[in-house]
């Protein structure tokens, strides 16, 4: 009975430590692929990929015919516990990134960034429910 009994307060603790040490970012792998959504101007897709284990790179870029035309660029680190969304995007802020930070959020297939100081938009949201809804993910090469 005591050896049930530590075991099972082993095991408590060494899932707690494992969630306590699971990264922000990991959170988001479900983000990782290409996503597809129909606009007027084309399609437009959105592609993430893992740079690190502390790194996502995006882009999203729209396909009219046989033209590519990349919309923006996309950088998401994780530092100091929060997930920063580097964003460059062509013909805007000079072309300059535009950094939003992630706030605490209870949902766990969500992600909501901000920064109140930049003009538009101030606040982007990934829901995972959303992608899944309006958006096709195609399987991975």
């Amino acid at each position: 009975m005591k050896t049930k009994l530590i075991f099972a307060l082993i095991s408590i603790f060494l899932a707690g430590s494992w969630a306590q040490k699971q990264s922000e970012i990991s959170r988001l792998e479900w983000l990782l692929g290409t996503w597809e959504t129909k606009t007027s101007k084309g399609s437009l897709y959105e592609t993430w990929t893992r740079k690190s284990n502390t790194e996502f790179q995006g882009k999203s870029y729209y396909l009219n015919k046989k033209d590519t035309l990349l919309f923006e660029s996309v950088r998401l680190v994780e530092k100091d516990k929060k997930l920063h969304y580097i964003v460059s995007v062509k013909k805007h802020n000079n072309e300059l990134p535009v950094d939003f930070v992630s706030k605490m959020v209870k949902e766990p297939a969500s992600v909501v960034f901000e920064n109140l100081q930049h003009d538009f938009p101030q606040v982007i949201t990934y829901k995972k429910w959303v992608k899944i809804l309006y958006l096709q993910k195609f399987p991975a090469s």
